[in-house]
């Protein structure tokens, strides 16, 4: 690893006609906050096309968690790109995919007796799971929550609601959603205070939205994201998701659990919503699931998934590589990577905690296993946002070789492969520790 205050080289004529191109034909809604090009990665170290190393602690928004290019899983992808690229699983069959159905339904919470249907990606699953909640209940509402993001298809956009620019002009969207407070306490919706406030944010769904506005027996589905992610990887208390488990079951309404992004390990366990022991009706499934294939699942119990066919399809959902790609990771996870996660996220907490008292921009530092966030506020006293602030740290990060996200109005994600060392965590929090001072010292 370079010195951590080493800048990297400033970008050449390689980087420089490749953005060139992309101005000139991709579309202009993506996003992206470098005007770097990557070439290649191993591991949790990535390479842009000038020859610059990074540590990777965004895992391509959580995706890559065998960290990139591992071998298992590229022999994985190269053996069955020689037998069989494509048939369209809506109208034959895989091996592949059956044996990776059955896996699925073997580990998703809730026991064996389920079924799935694979599509492209989490906001297909997130469409999938929605649809199959009101065909199954003949029900047309739904809630979501403040904060939350399913995705950018009518459907899942619907839902999402951690952006107002991820909405705006694309109304009107699905009717009967309706959008309530998460269990957020660091920013209680209610300026109450856990354990004291008797899970407030949940009795308010049934004492006034359903008193008032929503009857409850109209309502198919309550989706939720086990963590939120887009929305500052926010982490409910422990109990709330048994209270919500509760009040969805008193009114024979199903819960979706959103694991697209909290799924596959990166909690340390392989799904998040098992930290607290709650047994969802339907799952989603995408991101880490393949290592970087496109694919994404939804999962529900066998009695519950009783559509016909012809009901729902997707053409390229369940491709024989995504789905050898995706055993190989599930393997993998298996094999040591849901316990690293765990492992290396304790030690990473820990450090960030204790960095917390040197940094006066640290409002809040929370996280389980390699999913943790860091809210940066300009007062710890008004929690006021910080967002430039935020966005100066994730600059100077990269540049000195880091490559991080954000999330939510102002917070930080640490979400590195779940490959990741001891060695690379110090090496990546050495980096943010400089990046952070040197903001401070600009009074950003």
């Amino acid at each position: 690893m370079a010195k951590t205050s080493e800048i990297h080289r400033v970008k050449g004529l390689k980087n420089k006609r490749i953005l060139e191109l992309d101005r000139k034909y991709v579309a202009p809604c993506y996003t992206r906050g470098h005007y770097t090009v990557f070439e290649k990665g191993k591991g949790v170290e990535v390479w842009d096309v000038e020859g610059n190393k990074y540590l990777d602690f965004a895992a391509g928004i959580g995706v890559v968690a065998t960290g990139h290019c591992h071998p298992r899983v590229v022999k994985a992808i190269r053996d069955q790109a020689g037998k069989l690229i494509h048939m369209s699983g809506t109208d034959f069959f895989y091996e592949v995919q059956a044996n990776l159905a059955e896996k699925l339904a073997e580990i998703a919470p809730g026991g064996k007796n389920k079924k799935v249907f694979f599509g492209n990606s989490g906001a297909e699953a997130v469409e999938a799971c929605l649809k199959l909640a009101k065909y199954h209940t003949r029900r047309h509402r739904l809630i979501a929550f403040h904060g939350a993001f399913h995705g950018r298809t009518m459907g899942a956009l619907s839902l999402t609601a951690s952006k107002a620019i991820q909405r705006s002009r694309f109304g009107p969207l699905l009717p009967g959603v309706r959008h309530v407070s998460y269990g957020y306490c660091y920013r209680c919706a209610f300026n109450l205070t856990h354990p004291t406030c008797n899970f407030a944010c949940v009795r308010y769904i049934e004492d006034e939205v359903f008193r008032t506005s929503v009857p409850a027996e109209d309502v198919a589905a309550i989706v939720i994201e086990p963590v939120q992610g887009e929305g500052g990887y926010v982490f409910p208390p422990d109990g709330y998701h048994q209270r919500l488990k509760a009040l969805a079951d008193k009114y024979d309404i199903l819960i979706i659990d959103d694991e697209v992004q909290a799924g596959m390990g990166r909690t340390g366990k392989m799904f998040a919503i098992e930290h607290w022991g709650v047994k969802p009706d339907i799952v989603a499934v995408a991101k880490g699931i393949a290592s970087g294939m496109p694919l994404g699942a939804c999962i529900a119990r066998s009695s519950l998934m009783d559509w016909v066919p012809g009901s729902h399809a997707s053409t390229f959902g369940g491709n024989p590589i995504s789905c050898s790609a995706a055993l190989a990771t599930i393997e993998l996870l298996e094999g040591g990577l849901v316990d690293n996660a765990a492992k290396q996220g304790k030690y990473m907490l820990k450090k960030l905690q204790e960095m917390m008292v040197r940094h006066r921009f640290f409002g809040d530092v929370r996280g389980k296993g390699l999913m943790i966030g860091v809210e940066i506020v300009k007062d710890r006293d008004t929690k006021e946002y910080a967002k430039l602030t935020r966005d100066t740290i994730i600059q100077e990060a990269f540049k000195r070789g880091l490559v991080m996200l954000g999330c939510g109005p102002s917070s930080l994600r640490f979400m590195p492969p779940l490959v990741v060392t001891r060695r690379e965590i110090d090496d990546a929090l050495t980096i943010f520790d400089e990046a952070v001072s040197a903001v401070e010292k600009r009074k950003v």
